[in-house]
């Protein structure tokens, strides 16, 4: 069996940046933050002459422009478009198969690898030459997008194909909090033992799948060295220069995963995403609540998927009533919610001060709230297919809401393996840290 190696190169800096500044939200005073993908100077030599296959969705911007436009506009071959769950446009359900298509605007095939297929394939990939991942991740463990990157980086290996991952910023990177998943309760919203809160972009999460060999066993055994290189170019010609010098041939000897890093992150910013990520993630509020609220998912509660603030309340039709209700309705990306048509007596989080009652933690409080004002505690949590225990990443979670732990008592049964990650993720940091 060949013995491959990863080549793991680090672009860190350039003499300019190019594109559209995103929306930086750091305040007065802080420089403005620029994705992976805005640097374009970074990776379009890379680019020139290839043929290109690209993971992406409706958050891969630059500026107002899909990434893919703005690559096309600057003379790239797109030979194909892979998409994840909620599809390229973003419009489906959560966990909505989406049939693979070619996108309207471009001619260009579009292959879903939500559903059925969750990677490319050889024959996907046969008239390509390197592999562009954009994504805008949350930063939460049951978002799919990262079983999606651990995915398609595992087909760049079994592939030889080179592959350049163009990073963004974790919205929820200000901390890491939660129970650690149990490698026995593995699924696609959860498939390695990180806690629901992880604190890290995509590219160092890449990082840490190869670093960790989190990667599918078969090929974590075809695995030999892991090289970084950290480099400083003040020019472009130097930048090509010693990319050349390092081996960036795009031969067919060594996997090389190139991560292109954006410029003045910090996991102390607070990054305003310039585009939902997902149809049920509309706005900041719900992209802060998502981690805490969406326990939910796997309880009779509605979190408020089918009305204008999903991710932002929740309520039940059983709950006493009170001088908040809202009612769920079939609409774009979410065309069956929970209690559909049926008024829920909830609580509105649209409005608080997300930051004091988040304060650096996730929240369990709603959670036990509910469960406490929930009649039929038999039948709060969905019995199909265990999908509260794969949200929470183990079965200890339910079990300790049922007997009635406080929420002190909880959150110290997370401590151990919590405090151990925290040690793990300091290796593959890319960014200054919150602490």
């Amino acid at each position: 069996m060949k013995i491959l190696k990863i080549v793991f190169i680090l672009i860190v800096q350039a003499s300019s940046t190019c594109g559209q500044k995103q929306s930086s939200a750091q305040g007065s005073g802080h420089p403005a933050i620029y994705t992976g993908a805005e640097r374009m100077e970074l990776y379009l030599p890379l680019l020139k002459g290839k043929s290109v296959a690209i993971f992406a969705n409706q958050a891969s911007v630059i500026g107002k422009s899909l990434l893919v436009d703005s690559l096309i506009a600057s003379g790239i071959t797109i030979s194909k478009i892979f998409a994840p769950e909620h599809g390229f446009r973003g419009t489906a359900d959560a966990g909505e198969e989406v049939n693979s298509l070619r996108d309207s605007k471009t001619g260009i095939q579009v292959i879903s690898l939500y559903g059925a297929k969750l990677k490319p394939s050889a024959d996907d990939l046969k008239d390509v030459d390197i592999m562009l991942f954009d994504i805008q991740d949350v930063g939460v463990r049951f978002y799919t997008y990262i079983a999606s990157l651990q995915k398609f980086i595992e087909s760049a290996i079994e592939n030889n194909r080179p592959l350049i991952l163009l990073d963004r910023p974790d919205p929820n990177g200000f901390y890491v909090d939660g129970p650690v998943l149990d490698p026995a309760f593995r699924s696609f919203v959860g498939m390695q033992p990180i806690p629901v809160v992880y604190g890290l972009t995509i590219g160092e999460y890449a990082k840490m799948l190869v670093g960790e060999h989190w990667l599918d066993s078969a090929l974590t055994s075809r695995l030999n060295t892991i090289h970084a290189i950290d480099e400083a170019a003040k020019k472009m010609d130097s930048l090509v220069h010693k990319m050349t010098r390092h081996g960036v041939d795009f031969g067919l000897y060594d996997f090389k995963l190139i991560i292109i890093p954006c410029k003045n992150y910090t996991h102390q910013s607070r990054y305003k995403l310039p585009v939902k990520p997902s149809p049920n993630l509309p706005t900041m509020q719900a992209i802060y609540l998502y981690p805490s609220l969406c326990f939910f998912e796997g309880t009779v509660i509605s979190l408020g998927r089918g009305t204008d603030k999903p991710f932002q309340q929740w309520g039940h039709p059983s709950f006493p009533g009170n001088s908040y209700h809202f009612t769920p309705r079939s609409m774009e990306g979410a065309k069956n919610p929970p209690l559909l048509n049926q008024t829920c007596n909830g609580f509105d989080l649209s409005n608080i001060d997300v930051f004091k009652e988040i304060n650096g933690r996730l929240q369990i409080k709603w959670l036990l709230e509910a469960y406490k004002l929930f009649p039929s505690k038999e039948s709060f949590f969905l019995s199909s297919g265990n999908f509260f225990d794969k949200l929470a990443g183990n079965d200890i979670l339910m079990r300790q809401i049922k007997e009635g732990k406080s929420e002190q008592e909880i959150r110290k049964s997370w401590e151990p393996a919590l405090n151990n990650f925290k040690k793990i993720r300091k290796k593959y940091l890319l960014y200054k840290d919150f602490e």
